[in-house]
């Protein structure tokens, strides 16, 4: 039997032009349309339409950007390391509000169109909510504040809930239209510092990534059904002179369609997962550095990956910061049947 040749590893993607000069925080595709956010150290976010390549505006701040959000197609949010919360409005003119402060820079930021309030967490350990709608200035549009047990590294959002991921291994699970307190007060079930958390689409849990090379699928529901279906798994490490090297989880992202999902690693690695049938169903070729975030265009036909150097090795030589957009093939991110064995004969 011929052997048939192997296909070529596949391209890391379509690279976009006029990416930004430092490390890249986040990227988000807008919910309506192909427009790229893009968040960075060198202090801008960036506005593209990715699949025309082309940038669209780009957006200056007094300092770092360390998150960016959507609130439509030509305007969102950002999230700084100055510890400011800020609306550009329309990036061609440039015009900006500056919604309020935390104690310290700003980490995440989320808006929820179901409430149509907005969501900052900070390392001052709190969450904030604003209502974008009022005037501009903080005692116009600031709803409310919530302390949160440590300094708040990762939220998400589905529906009406909202999941935080603090330092100290702190999981806060709240419903945002009743913030008083949180719904559930978790403890990652990873023994090490929390990188990322993404809901499920369907609203029934979320993942959770951590530095040690490992991601937690948790559940909501906390009966005992519910929970017996929580695990664990590890991935983005590798063997190398006998020893077993260990990446962090920097990124995941769930697909819209399939609710599989992608996670990138300081290894440059992108893999796809099969969450229900504990399956990985595609490795991408590595990228050139750590992968520094992930995101899923609306209609899951794209997947931007931000190959950015993220430092967890300190200060060194390092590729440049990149942004390339993949057209993902079904075959990549579509769940396989599960194929049980033909009974014995009779």
């Amino acid at each position: 039997m011929t052997a048939v040749p192997a296909p070529p590893p596949p391209t890391a993607g379509r690279e976009l032009s006029n990416p930004p000069s430092d490390g890249v925080t986040n990227i988000r595709f807008s919910n309506t349309s192909d427009y790229l956010l893009a968040s960075s150290w060198d202090k801008s976010v960036r506005l593209y339409d990715a699949s025309a390549n082309v940038l669209r505006g780009e957006f200056n701040h007094a300092g770092s950007v360390l998150d960016c959000c959507f609130h439509d197609e030509t305007s969102g949010f950002s999230a700084c390391l100055d510890n400011g919360v800020r609306r550009w409005l329309v990036f061609n003119y440039g015009k900006e509000d500056i919604l309020g402060k935390h104690d310290a820079p700003v980490r995440c930021v989320e808006y929820s169109y179901a409430t149509g309030q907005l969501i900052t967490g900070s390392w001052d350990r709190t969450l904030k909510c604003w209502d974008p709608r009022g005037a501009s200035g903080q005692e116009r549009t600031h709803v409310g504040t919530y302390a949160q047990p440590e300094r708040v590294y990762s939220l998400s959002l589905v529906g009406h809930r909202l999941v935080v991921a603090t330092a100290g291994r702190h999981v806060n699970v709240y419903d945002l239209r009743n913030m008083s307190q949180p719904e559930q007060r978790r403890e990652s079930s990873l023994k090490y510092q929390t990188r990322c958390v993404r809901c499920y689409p369907n609203g029934t849990g979320y993942a959770l990534s951590s530095i040690e090379g490992r991601v937690a699928m948790e559940f909501f529901d906390l009966s005992e059904a519910g929970q017996i279906k929580k695990y664990a798994f590890k991935c983005h490490r590798k063997s190398e002179a006998g020893r077993d090297v260990v990446y962090p989880v920097n990124a995941i992202a769930f697909h819209p369609i399939y609710g599989t999902f992608a996670t990138g690693g300081c290894d440059g690695i992108v893999n796809v997962w099969d969450g229900n049938n504990k399956k990985r169903l595609y490795q991408y070729a590595k990228y050139p550095s750590s992968i520094a975030a992930l995101s899923f265009s609306r209609d899951g036909r794209l997947l931007a990956v931000a190959s950015s150097y993220t430092f967890e090795e300190g200060d060194k030589p390092h590729d440049r910061d990149a942004i390339y957009i993949r057209s993902v093939n079904e075959v990549e991110v579509k769940p396989k049947p599960k194929v049980y064995p033909n009974p014995p004969a009779a």
